[in-house]
């Protein structure tokens, strides 16, 4: 049995491209409001979350540090 992948090599462009498309996927959901499509939503919505926890954001070492 072959073993999957667990390393990937993918940009930043990469994810964005991939958020929007999960994004633009749980719109069409909420709009076609098919029996069922709220699990689903939630499914794309979670994995949209995993992927947002996996960024590394920049701070800058020294100074102060404002968020916005």
């Amino acid at each position: 049995m072959a073993k999957p992948n667990t390393t990937f090599e993918l940009s930043v462009e990469d994810l964005e491209m991939i958020e929007d498309a999960l994004r633009d996927h749980t719109l069409r959901l909420a709009e076609s409001a098919r029996d069922g499509s709220s699990c689903r939503r939630r499914s794309v919505h979670d994995l949209l979350g995993r992927l947002h926890n996996q960024k590394v954001f920049y701070r800058p070492r020294g100074g102060g540090y404002v968020g916005g």
